[in-house]
Parts: structure tokens; C-alpha cells; sequence
């Protein structure tokens, strides 16, 4: 059974791409690409979490292949984007938003797109914003969902303590690998033994600090998505590239993305939120409605924080099939 089969009455139906590809991106990196659904068609690109997630083949299913030209991409180090962040020597000098977001642009003129519908999910909706804000002229809409911003209260609700009020139980297991004089800063602490090239070392952190967020993102016990996104060199590369990026606060000035979101009210945009999302809590959702009242904000009473839930992708199609004309 595939990973979004349960979904199979929601979403479109699979389908594979028909053209693939690897952007040149400078600085050793080749970042995946590929086209599916109607290359006449309207064009969208999906942004995928983490950072470090990569894309999955049901990400396609959110958009009707008859009017859609659907692309998505693997951001630099995971997926199918070389080199991978799973290697003892990964360097990630090369991967920052600011890199990601000039990837994206420069996908945009190579497959020759004027316009594109820009969507992005938890990380993906946070580079959205930032790919956004600075190229506005290149998107036509947005849809966002699970809203995360990387301001430093977020961070600290999910990494550094706040969610363990929820899953006490889940906490203990991260909280592992870190010795107990090092657990007042466990985005630090992790971020050492994640960057230690020894795999005695990475590999167990990579694995806890997945496992951390795969088990939180729904509102129910999926064990089937903890499965898939545990996988060791994926868990590896994931947790790495995801604690770079909060290290660094995602390269912004705190409240950036919030801040600047006056640069882009004049475009149509759906925010998708789940009322219990322990990832991005719904207050980063609110926070961005208010600065941005031209936003429709759609809070789904029984979603967590995953596309794969059934409310969140029937609010996501919902708001991809007005978008589609």
C-alpha cells in the first residue's frame, strides 16, 4: 500500500512525471526536478518540509493533472539532490534559504515559466514566503499550510521543551543521545552530534530527532509515516540539514518572513492550519492572518500538522482546484 493510499478518495490519482531532470546549481549541487500532469497547463511548484524531507510521488496528487503543470523539487541535499546530507562529510556551507530561494527562481527561467503558483507545507510554507517576498512578480498564488516561521518561540515550543507538556512520553526518547548537563540548549547540543563525521555519533541523533518529528505530526499514531521518514541515511539527512537551518534561524532576522509580508497582500493566498498541530502551532497561522487579512485562513477542527491527514488534503485540493482556472 502506498504511503497516501488512505487518501485515495481525496486526492487525484497517481500519476508519473513526464519529464525529470537535474538543475546545475553551482557549488557542486544538483538539485531534482520534474514535470507531471499538463505541460500546457497551469503551472505550480511544490515546496516540500523539513528543510530536508524531499518530495514523495503522492505530492503530486494534490493538483488536477488535466490543468495543472505540476513540479516539484528535491532542495539541495536530500531526495533525489546530490550530494546527500547523509554522507560523514557533508558540508552545508551551500545550503541556506537564501541558496534555496535562488534555486527556485532559477528553475523557474530554465523550464521558461512566466507565473507559477507557489505551494509549501510546514518548511515549504516558510521558503514560500521567503521565495515570495522576494520574487513576487514570478507568483500567481499561494497555498500554505502547518505555518512556520522559525521565530525563536517557535523553535523553542517544539525543540527545546514546550511540546513535551503534550508527549512527555515522545520527550524522553529525544532527549537520549543529549547528556543531561547539555539539555538546556538541545538545538546546540544536537546540532554537535549531528555534525560529528563519526556515524556512532550522527547516526543515533539523526535517528531520535526524526523520530521526535515523525511522531508528532499527526493528530493520531500514524506508524506507517514514522516508518517511512526513519529510514537511517534519509533520518540522517533530514535531522541534519532541518537543525543547520534552526541553528541559523533560518537566515532571517526574527519575525522576518511576518514582517515583509506586505510585499506580497496583493496576491490570492489559502492558509491551511490544523487546530492541534503541535509542529507549528496555530498561533504562527494567526500571527501571519492578522499581518495578512486578504489571506483566507481555513483552521481544520480535526487536523494535525500533516498533508497526509484527511481534513488537511481536503482543504489543500480544495483550495488548489479554485486556483486552477
Amino acid at each position: 500500500m502506498s504511503a497516501a493510499a488512505h487518501l485515495d478518495g481525496i486526492l487525484y490519482p497517481p500519476l508519473e512525471p513526464y519529464e525529470t531532470g537535474y538543475l546545475l546549481a553551482g557549488d557542486g549541487q544538483r538539485v531534482y526536478w520534474e514535470q507531471s500532469g499538463n505541460p500546457e497547463g497551469k503551472p505550480v511548484v511544490f515546496l516540500h518540509g523539513g528543510p530536508g524531507a524531499g518530495t514523495s510521488e503522492w505530492h503530486r496528487r494534490f493538483f488536477d493533472p488535466e490543468r495543472y503543470r505540476i513540479v516539484l523539487l528535491d532542495q539541495r541535499g536530500c531526495g533525489k539532490s546530490t550530494p546527500h546530507m547523509s554522507a560523514p562529510d557533508a558540508d552545508l556551507r551551500y545550503n541556506t534559504t537564501w541558496h534555496l530561494v535562488a534555486d527556485i527562481e532559477l528553475l523557474r527561467k530554465n523550464l521558461g515559466i512566466e507565473k507559477w503558483m507557489v505551494f509549501g507545507g510546514s518548511w515549504g510554507s516558510a521558503l514560500a514566503l521567503a521565495y515570495a517576498e522576494t520574487h513576487p512578480a514570478a507568483v500567481s498564488e499561494l497555498v500554505l499550510r502547518g505555518i512556520f516561521t522559525l521565530r525563536r518561540h517557535e523553535l523553542e515550543w517544539f525543540y527545546e521543551g514546550g511540546a513535551e507538556a503534550v508527549f512527555p512520553d515522545l520527550w524522553e526518547q529525544f532527549l537520549e543521545p543529549i547528556p543531561v548537563l547539555e539539555r538546556s540548549r538541545l538545538i546546540e547540543a544536537y546540532h554537535r552530534r549531528l555534525t560529528d563525521p563519526d556515524p556512532e555519533v550522527h547516526r543515533p541523533a539523526g535517528l531520535a530527532w526524526t523520530t521526535w518529528e515523525a511522531s508528532t505530526l499527526t493528530l493520531l499514531p500514524d506508524p506507517g509515516l514514522v516508518e517511512s521518514m526513519t529510514e537511517p541515511d534519509a533520518a540522517v539527512a533530514f535531522a541534519r540539514i532541518e537543525n543547520h537551518y534552526f541553528v541559523h534561524g533560518g537566515w532571517f532576522r526574527e519575525g522576518q518572513l511576518i514582517a515583509d509580508v506586505h510585499a506580497i497582500r496583493h496576491i490570492p493566498a489559502v492558509i491551511v492550519q490544523g487546530r492541534y498541530d503541535m509542529c507549528t502551532p496555530i498561533m504562527t497561522a494567526w500571527d501571519l492572518h492578522r499581518a495578512w487579512p486578504e489571506a483566507e485562513l481555513v483552521v481544520v477542527p480535526d487536523g494535525g500538522h500533516s498533508a497526509s491527514e484527511p481534513g488537511i488534503a481536503t482543504a489543500l485540493r480544495a483550495a488548489t482546484d479554485r486556483f486552477a482556472s
